[in-house]
């Protein structure tokens, strides 16, 4: 008689995740409510699609000057109590920009302004989070943490916080910002019940406490990802394609309010259709990347991010650009929940904070130049930005297909051998 193996269940997520996933989600009702709020208000300023395109490209700023900065922070101090900071920050800027709109005062640069304060604080709160999902969850599960952590994200900003803030928009200009303002109270008190996540409090032997908290600290992560072969790439493959991406949607509350004709008020269920295909893509990442491996899905995600874009380029009518966009959002999550266990599970965890400031620093850097560009673009017509960009992103994508398909199971099973040989 033959019996058949018995795959033994996966481990659970456990409680520590699920209270970091609950302020995920509460921090991202803030956040959506506050991210539809200040373009449509900014519309109410100016309908210069360069300008427009300038208040996204601040939102990036942050991560380009203080990714790093941040991500030292991160890896000195008690996680959870970086998440407080950070969303406290959020909540002041949205008070503070609550009440100049309510006192007719608000002005595209107190937007620009508050926009920044809101990027700082996305910095160091988004770093924290991506950084404690190793301290608390097996490796194992990395996929399904931050595939949960993905839908959580676009399930909210998409189904409840973006329509809910295009309808207090129609209400009131200033009504978004103070309810987001009080979405932000629950997370600070969330954060503060995880258990400490403060994983490396020493950052580097050889530097003291003024430098540790420098760029100066970040150099051990430097070095790791510089030498690093297939991080160094797959990091520089990353940013042409969020680039690519960051130049396509720079005129995208334009493109539906002017070209497809939606009123504002409605946007927020425009992104919710499109929040659709994103939300589908979270669940579906993790389990296609067990069924194809992670590389051909990877490389399938960019291929379907470049056809996607071409199509919402050439729409006919809102609800084809609403499909098309809600495609091209499936495909970026089924990059995003991949991506984001393979660099949990190549970097060390005492580095990981630091490294991913640097890569979100160099990728995320280069998105508000990409912005710009996208917006200037965009004056002579809405539509062009989509389909450049999606002619140029599938060059990339199959340029990078080797790298992709091959590069990334050697990689895996490198840092899976190094780990086997350090706990032995």
């Amino acid at each position: 008689m033959t019996t058949t193996a018995i795959r033994p269940a996966a481990p659970p997520l456990g409680r520590p995740f699920r209270t970091l996933w609950t302020a995920t989600a509460f921090s991202n009702i803030a956040d959506g409510v506050g991210r539809t709020a200040v373009p449509l208000i900014a519309t109410t300023l100016t309908s210069d699609p360069f300008v427009i395109a300038i208040l996204g490209a601040l939102a990036f700023v942050p991560w380009l000057v203080f990714g790093i900065p941040a991500g030292v922070i991160v890896d000195r101090f008690d996680r959870r109590r970086i998440m407080a900071v950070a969303n406290t920050l959020r909540l002041g800027a949205a008070v503070w920009l609550g009440a100049l709109v309510a006192s007719g005062a608000i002005s595209v640069w107190t937007l620009l302004i508050g926009t920044l304060a809101f990027g700082i604080g996305e910095t160091l709160f988004e770093n924290a989070v991506n950084a404690a999902v190793p301290a608390i969850v097996p490796r194992e599960r990395f996929d399904s943490a931050n595939g949960w952590l993905q839908a959580s994200q676009v399930t909210i900003d998409n189904f409840i916080a973006t329509p809910i803030g295009g309808l207090l928009f129609g209400l009131s200009i200033a009504l978004p910002l103070w309810v987001g303002a009080i979405g932000y109270l629950v997370p600070i008190a969330l954060a503060l019940l995880l258990p400490s996540l403060a994983v490396s409090r020493q950052v580097d032997e050889q530097t003291d406490a003024a430098a540790s908290m420098s760029v100066h600290g970040a150099r051990p992560a430097l070095r790791y990802l510089w030498q690093h072969h297939y991080l160094r790439a797959v990091v520089l493959f990353t940013s042409l394609v969020g680039a690519l991406l960051s130049f396509a949607q720079a005129p995208t509350i334009l493109y539906f309010l002017e070209v497809q004709h939606v009123t504002p008020a409605a946007i927020g269920f425009v992104t919710a259709g499109i929040g659709l295909g994103a939300l589908v893509g979270s669940f579906v990442a993790a389990p296609l990347v067990r069924l194809l491996g992670r590389g051909p899905v990877l490389l399938f995600a960019n291929v379907v991010v470049a056809v996607s874009l071409v199509a919402v380029g050439l729409a006919p009518d809102v609800v084809t650009a609403i499909a098309s966009y809600a495609v091209m959002a499936f495909a970026v999550s089924v990059w995003n929940v991949p991506w984001g266990a393979l660099r949990q599970h190549l970097i060390p965890a005492h580095l990981f904070g630091r490294a991913l400031g640097i890569v979100r620093t160099v990728t995320w850097g280069v998105f508000p130049v990409a912005t710009l560009l996208g917006g200037l673009v965009a004056r002579s017509d809405l539509r062009l930005p989509f389909t450049i960009a999606g002619a140029l992103t599938l060059i990339v994508a199959l340029s990078a297909s080797r790298l992709l398909v091959r590069g990334t199971p050697r990689a895996y099973a490198a840092a899976d051998q190094a780990n086997s040989s350090s706990a032995s």
